[in-house]
């Protein structure tokens, strides 16, 4: 019988490619979703719980029926634009499900955790690469909840024995080679799925500044491709049965412009991308990397893919 595992969220894009690692490695991934915004056809390789993190009952049928040795935390509202317009759906989606659901880990005997984190925690970088004893003051409520839920896994660490892995990622992108899985959000605010819907003529892509201290003035960012973040994940929850409490960086540690995504896919795709120069977006800074050095050797893991194979991957996925 296959050793269970709760994945909230694992309706969501990160999510469901975690469940499929999850089942490549001998786990039944239990998904716990409410599908506010995820997806019910991307729940595949285990059964599915359609419930709020935050509810407390479900939560603990869930514990009692399934008993999961472990989980993977991905329920989160993360659209950074959205935190500084409701902030408290955010502190209340982000910070006080996971309190709930850390309670039930500690009542039910749980004692393994992986947390879905961001680079957010860092907010504005003082020096790049981003390592994971950089400062950490956040610029947005995102970045804040995630920080916050940070400090509660130390703290149920420190209390009652709840080992963790705190996963900050950088941009999740890409989908799934074998076309089982994709990203769709709504509404979509990811520059690579933007950019192929633009290819595919639904849409111009704007160009938020073009004077960046960067090579060629466009923003730069550290893209991962989402099937590597889910093989980090089974990494991290098996490396997590010796116990501790440690936050990882998960990028490659190469970043990539704007201009060159938009490049890279109009090679991809045979098509031009229409785009259109825009200002600057507040808060927005010139380069996010990160130094993966950490995460490499804890997990001994290296990632598989380059941003050519995200953007393939994600195509096949849209003309599925």
């Amino acid at each position: 019988m296959p050793r269970a595992v709760l994945v909230t969220g694992g309706a969501g894009y990160i999510g469901g490619h975690a469940c499929k690692a999850l089942a490549r490695a001998g786990y039944l991934p239990v998904t716990l979703d409410d599908l506010s915004a995820g997806h019910e056809w991307a729940v595949k390789w285990g059964p599915l719980v359609r419930a709020d993190v935050a509810d407390r009952a479900a939560l603990d049928a869930v514990f009692r029926e399934h008993r999961p040795e472990g989980v993977l935390h991905f329920a989160a509202r993360i659209e950074v634009g959205e935190s500084m317009r409701d902030p408290g759906k955010y502190y209340g989606n982000n910070c006080v499900a996971s309190l709930r659901l850390l309670e039930a880990m500690r009542d039910h005997g749980c004692r393994r955790i992986v947390f879905s984190s961001t680079c957010a925690v860092y907010g504005a970088p003082q020096r790049l690469p981003l390592t994971e004893d950089h400062p950490q003051w956040p610029v947005n409520t995102y970045g804040w909840s995630k920080f916050t839920v940070e400090r509660m896994l130390e703290d149920f660490h420190r209390a009652h024995g709840i080992a963790n892995l705190r996963l900050r990622y950088f941009n999740a992108a890409g989908a799934d080679p074998d076309a089982e899985l994709g990203e769709e959000h709504d509404p979509e605010t990811h520059l690579i799925p933007l950019v192929l819907r633009a290819a595919a003529g639904r849409g111009v892509i704007k160009v938020f500044g073009r004077d960046y201290d960067t090579p060629d003035g466009t923003c730069l960012r550290d893209y991962i491709h989402v099937t590597d973040l889910a093989r980090a994940h089974v990494s991290a929850l098996n490396l997590l049965e010796r116990g501790g409490s440690q936050a990882l960086n998960l990028g490659v540690g190469e970043g990539f412009s704007v201009r060159e995504v938009l490049d890279t896919a109009e090679r991809v795709t045979g098509r031009s991308i229409p785009r259109e120069d825009a200002p600057r977006r507040e808060g927005d800074p010139a380069a996010l990397l990160a130094e993966p050095t950490a995460a490499r050797r804890a997990l001994d893991w290296e990632p598989e893919y380059g941003l050519e194979d995200m953007i393939a991957h994600a195509w096949a996925w849209m003309n599925r």
